[in-house]
Parts: structure tokens; sequence; C-alpha cells
């Protein structure tokens, strides 16, 4: 199969070309800072750029690039970031695919649980379950718009909505593993909130497993399929580690530093990832702990 990844030097996108390659894909990676690929994929993978951008002769557009959430407190300009590198680079992606030809069969385009808006109660959330509201729902919803136009082209086009990935390289573990081997660990805001997760590699193999699956087509939730809430995916994260959890973070000192993007880490929501399942795809972390076990063994420090 002949993919092209948008946002291949990311914390996703590495994951997914090496995946990619590692199956015998000829990978071609777009991105606007090439020189970060990692040194095996150089012969292994070409690279493209924004511009004159060509996607003639491949099989599957895999769409993940995308400003980071939390690089930064959320200002008026990282908000317009936020949805334009989401948004307007989505639309790119479409008009190039409107040139191409011979044209891609599929394209897969990142989006995110943060559509489903900021959940205020237990139910489950599957990809039938509405669109929620605030500034996040309101972005995954163009951004999913601007992919769906992809089907007019006559592209099967499934829209990804991503959890949180957990990997020690990147995302929230990147982060959240420092603080609690100093012993300062705990809970973000009041802990009740749910924290909809998938390992890195899960995701990577979903995203695999959608080109290869021309029946899955539409919204597909990118998560593991049991949710937890934020007090005990901490307790879990610091079990792994054998370091305490003590220490919170309240929801105050999140919105002093975040502004806005704090709700991101203090609200969630409890999403099933029900298309996957049904489709066949299997998990080989299901579980937290057991994701965190292979992720976090060697962390392990005294």
């Amino acid at each position: 199969m002949k993919v092209l990844v948008t946002g291949g030097t990311g914390f996703v996108g590495r994951a997914v070309v090496e995946l990619s390659i590692e199956r015998g894909d000829a990978v071609t990676v777009l991105s606007r800072t090439p020189e970060r690929l990692p040194v095996p994929f150089r012969g292994l993978a070409g690279t493209a750029g924004w511009e004159g951008l060509d996607l003639s002769g491949y099989d599957t557009v895999v769409h993940l690039a995308g400003e980071n959430l939390l690089a930064h407190r959320w200002s008026p300009e990282h908000k317009q970031r936020i949805r334009d590198s989401r948004v307007e680079g989505t639309r790119k992606i479409v008009r190039a695919l409107e040139q191409a030809e011979p044209r891609p069969s599929c394209l897969i385009s990142a989006s995110a649980v943060g559509y489903y808006g900021p959940q205020e109660d237990d139910t489950f959330l599957t990809e039938d379950s509405p669109p929620g509201a605030g500034f996040l729902a309101e972005v995954c919803r163009d951004w999913e718009a601007a992919a769906v136009e992809a089907e007019r082209l006559g592209l099967r086009v499934v829209r990804l909505r991503i959890g949180v990935v957990l990997d020690r390289s990147g995302g929230a573990l990147e982060r959240m593993i420092p603080i609690f081997q100093k012993r300062l660990g705990g809970r973000l805001g009041h802990g009740r909130q749910w924290v909809s997760w998938i390992h890195r590699r899960d995701l990577a193999r979903l995203v695999l497993f959608a080109a290869d699956h021309e029946d899955l087509a539409g919204p597909v939730n990118g998560t593991a399929p049991r949710p937890e809430r934020m007090r005990d995916f901490v307790r879990a994260i610091a079990r792994q580690l054998g370091k305490p959890c003590w220490l919170p973070a309240p929801g105050f000192m999140l919105r002093m530093a975040l502004g806005e993007g704090a709700e991101v880490l203090l609200t969630g929501q409890r999403v099933l990832p029900a298309r996957a399942t049904n489709a066949g795809f299997h998990f080989e972390y299901p579980e937290l702990d057991l994701a965190l076990e292979e992720i976090l063994r060697e962390e392990v420090v005294p």
C-alpha cells in the first residue's frame, strides 16, 4: 500500500509511520519539519512539503497534522492556530485530492473526542452520540466537515476521534511522569472527570486497520474500551511507578496557567470505541494497568 502521512514527525504520526513501514507499506511523510524524522525512517520513507502538494498515486492519506492543544496558554491567537491547523489544513488536503490523478481511495482524518464536548454525567458516548458545545467541539465539527468534503470525490473517509494517547515519548504521560517521579503527583481538578485514553501502539494499529477495511467509514472513536475517571487514572500511574499520589492540582491553578485550555484537563468524556470493536479490531491494551505496565516498565526508579 502507498501511504502518505501528514504530521508524520508528531507524537502519533511517528508511531503510524513506523508501524506502516514495519508491515511493508511504501510511506511518504508530509511535514513542515522533515529533519525531525527518526534516522531509520530516512531510507524507508519519502518526504513531501505542503507547497505544490501532489497526492496522485497514493492509496491512502492519513491526515494527523494539527497544532498542539496545550503547548501554550489559550490566547485568542493560539485558539486561532488550533482551529486553522485542523480545519484549514484539512481543506488543503481535500483541495489536493481534487487535483490528484489517480486519486487515493481513502482519507483517514484525525478528529478528537472533544467532538462530544464536556460531559456532565456518566453516559457512555459512541459514534452515534451528538456533538457537544464549546470551542473544541466546534473545532472538531468543522474539522470533520472539512474531511467529509472528500466523500464527494469518491473517497472513503474515516474520521478518527482520538482520545488521550499514552506513551512515554510524548503526550500527557511525558509531562506527568517527572511530576510523579518527584513524588508530587495527584489528580487534576476534582478527579471525577472521565479520561478516554488509548495506547499509542493501539492507535497506530487502528489507523492501519481503518486503511485496510473498506467497510469502515465515517466517525470512529480512537479510544480504548475501558475509560477511567481522572482519580483512578492518576492512581494507576502512581501504582505503576511505585510513587505516592497525594498532591492534587486545583482547577483554579490550571486555569491560571492554561486559561480556557484547562478545560481539556478538567472535563472529559466517557467514550466507547463501538465501531472499531464491531468491525473486529482487537486492542492489545484494553485496560489501563496493562497499558501503563508496558509503557512505564523502564521508568520505575527508587
